[in-house]
This record gives structure tokens, C-alpha cells and sequence, in this order.
């Protein structure tokens, strides 16, 4: 996706803007501006209470093990939700064309809602029912306005929205039937479809946003390698969702790990090390590698499987969609693309969650505990911080008045 280029001296002041010439609340004009809000804050509570019930320092009595509702609030009511909130306003940029605003918009932030008050709240069946509707209406509502302007080229990315309702129907029926194993791996498959997407929406903004912002610099694009490191990627997660035995794992895992250095070394990510909203993204794709070479080991048995899937849910999800969300809000609200210390500070702390619950625990085995109560601490401040800048933000108007 690509935002407006701008810079201090262009961006209009507060008092230029005219938001009482614009329809609607400004929260419901474009689909980041709600699903960014409500993701960050999800990521604030849920961690932190997840891992206060994992160690024992509160109770739990819903009707879901804990483990399972920590791993689908993450990977589909936080990651998926982002990835929504996202195409729902990269499809308006890539077409030109409205995509669901004002009361659909808010119809598909109240189902949000309600699916995880339910979760906590409600029969078991009633979270079911409201949870599975949000990703294939996301999905349908796109694709109509990507047929309306003819727009092949992001077709995909609707059937992987899709694939991605599908894995949540089959960890809902599991969960419904008690079939742990079966629940989680529906949780594996939801994260390989996110990284699938990681894979391709890297592919074609981070060589774009480093080339705009270094004189000179050339990246040259190469298809084989595009389609290499997907291929390696999708092919990877979906050995490891169906247990293929672990030396298949470990080989494929192995190759994508390799292809994904390869690739980022080709970005030029030494050259962003002056710009935040820049060495944040480029700092969580480096996750992908490690993620990679840490799921090969855990299929040889030299590591906990739990490392690399943190690896790859924090390191390279939660780094991303911090950055992208900083990124995306400040270009859609007529903001410089340039990251305050408050949000370099955001950046850090997420991607310091990442090292302290992947890298520590092994290093040192013996500060596991301690590891997850900081891991969290940190993660939770990051999207904090990111509540405290962009709340006002997102609520308000573009500083430059137009529609977004």
C-alpha cells in the first residue's frame, strides 16, 4: 500500500482542516482507523492477562482452555483483525473506490465487539457464531469492490482472507469438540496464512519505502526470488499445520530461513538505521529468518517448537504491524512519515518483547518465568504508547482535510 508523501512544511495546519464538510464520524471513514484502535488495544489487556492466568496469579473458568483463547484473541482478534483493517484501506488506494465505511463499517467493528466480549462473557456457541462472520464479510465486501474496478492483481490476498475464516471455523469446531490438538493446529495454520501475507505485502513495499527515502539507492526486483521465498514460506507452514515428519520440516524451514535473509540483504536494511518508521520494519522481517531457522531446529528436537512460533508471532508479526500500523495512520491522517521518539520507543519495546521471550529463555533456561512477565510488561507498553499518539489521531479528522 502506499500512502501520501509528505514532509513537515507540507502537512496543513489543524485549523486549515475542514471536518465538518466530511460525512460521518471521522473513526468510520476508513477501515484502519477502528480495527488499528481496537487491535492495539486488545494486544494491551490480553497479553498481560493471559500470561498473569498461565502463571497461575488468577483464575480461569471460561468455557475455552486458556491457551487456546490466548492464541486465537492473537493470531485471529489481533493479527487478523490488523491485516482487515489494512486491506480495507489499501483496497481504496489500489482501486480509487470507497471500500465499507460509516454504518457498514461500524457494523463490522460492533460484530468485532462482540465477538470478544462473547468470548469472556457469553455460551461458547454464541462467540462461535459472532466470530466467524467478521473475516468473510471483510473478504466479500473487497472482492466486489476489486471486481467493480477490475483489479486482479489483489484478488489473492481476498482468498487468503478467506482461507483464513476457514482455519477459524476449524479451530472453533475443534475447540467446540474438545480436540486441543486439532484447535491448535488451526492456530498454526492462521499464523502461516498471516506470514504468507507478511510475504507478499513486504515484497512490495519495503524496497518502495527504502528506494523513496535513499538517493541513489537501486533494489533491483527479482521475480525468481519473489516467488522462491513464497513459495519456501507457504510450503514450510503448511508441512509444519499437517506434521510432516520433522527432517522434511527441518530441510524446508531451513531453505525459507535462507531465502528470507537473502532477501532482506537485498533491501539494504543498513541504510534505514537514521529512520524508525523504516529499521522497524526491516528489523521484524530480520525475525523471519530466525523464526525460520528456529522452527528447523525445533523440528530436530534442539529447541522448544514454542521459541519459534513466538519468533515468528512477535519478532515478525508484532513488529510489522506496529510499524505498518504507525506508517499507514500517520499517511492516511496527512502526517510526515517521520516516527517520533515516542513511537522509535514503541518500536523497541515490541521488538525487546520478541528477544526477551524467544532469546532469553534460551540462553538461560532458568529465567523462563521471569522472561514471559517482562516479555509481556513490554509488549503491552509498546501498543500502550501507540494508544497514547494515535488515539487522538484516529478519532479526529486528517490534518489536511481530505476524506480518509
Amino acid at each position: 500500500m502506499t500512502e501520501p508523501r509528505t514532509s513537515p512544511s507540507s502537512v496543513a495546519s489543524p485549523s486549515a482542516a475542514s471536518p465538518a464538510a466530511l460525512p460521518g464520524w471521522p473513526v468510520l471513514r476508513l477501515g484502519f482507523r477502528p480495527f488499528y484502535l481496537l487491535s492495539a488495544l486488545l494486544a494491551c489487556v490480553s497479553v498481560p492477562l493471559w500470561i498473569a492466568v498461565f502463571l497461575g496469579y488468577m483464575p480461569w473458568a471460561l468455557p475455552m482452555p486458556a491457551l487456546l483463547w490466548h492464541g486465537h484473541e492473537m493470531l485471529f482478534g489481533f493479527a487478523g483483525t490488523v491485516v482487515a483493517g489494512f486491506l480495507l484501506t489499501a483496497v481504496r488506494a489500489w482501486t480509487g473506490l470507497d471500500t465499507p465505511r460509516g454504518g457498514v463499517l461500524g457494523a463490522l467493528v460492533l460484530l468485532w465487539l462482540a465477538a470478544r466480549l462473547a468470548a469472556v462473557l457469553a455460551p461458547y456457541s454464541v462467540f462461535f457464531v459472532l466470530d466467524i462472520v467478521l473475516l468473510p464479510a471483510v473478504a466479500l465486501l473487497l472482492m466486489r469492490v476489486l471486481l467493480q474496478a477490475n483489479n486482479k492483481r489483489n484478488m489473492p490476498l481476498m482468498g487468503l482472507l478467506l482461507l483464513m475464516a476457514a482455519a477459524n471455523a476449524v479451530f472453533h469446531l475443534c475447540t467446540m469438540r474438545g480436540q486441543e490438538a486439532g484447535a491448535l493446529h488451526a492456530l498454526y495454520a492462521q499464523l502461516g496464512l498471516v506470514l504468507v501475507v507478511v510475504t507478499l505485502i513486504t515484497g512490495r513495499v519495503l524496497p518502495l519505502f527504502t528506494k523513496n527515502v535513499t538517493p541513489g539507492l537501486v533494489i533491483a526486483s527479482s521475480r525468481p526470488l519473489e516467488l522462491a521465498v513464497l513459495a519456501s514460506t507457504a510450503l514450510t507452514m503448511l508441512l509444519w499445520v499437517f506434521a510432516a515428519p520433522g527432517v522434511v520440516v527441518a530441510v524446508f524451514s531451513a531453505a525459507a530461513a535462507l531465502l528470507h535473509a537473502l532477501r532482506l540483504y537485498r533491501w539494504s536494511p543498513w541504510v534505514t538505521l537514521k529512520r524508525p518508521i523504516l529499521w522497524v520494519l526491516h528489523l521484524s522481517y530480520a525475525w523471519m529468518a530466525l523464526g525460520f531457522a528456529l522452527l528447523a531446529a525445533a523440528a530436530l528436537g534442539l529447541v522448544a517448537q514454542s521459541f519459534a512460533l513466538h519468533a515468528l508471532a512477535i519478532g515478525v508479526v508484532g513488529g510489522l504491524i506496529i510499524g505498518m500500523m504507525t506508517r499507514t495512520a500517520r499517511g492516511h491522517t496527512g502526517r510526515p512519515l517521520i516516527a517520533s521518539r515516542t513511537e522509535a520507543l514503541a518500536y523497541a519495546l515490541v521488538l525487546l518483547a520478541a528477544v526477551v521471550r524467544v532469546l532469553l529463555p534460551i540462553a538461560l533456561p532458568a529465567a523462563y518465568v521471569r522472561a514471559l512477565e517482562i516479555s509481556a510488561t513490554l509488549w503491552a507498553l509498546g501498543f500502550a504508547l501507540y494508544l497514547w499518539v494515535y488515539t487522538p489521531w484516529l478519532l479526529r479528522s486528517r490534518l489536511d482535510g481530505k476524506d480518509g
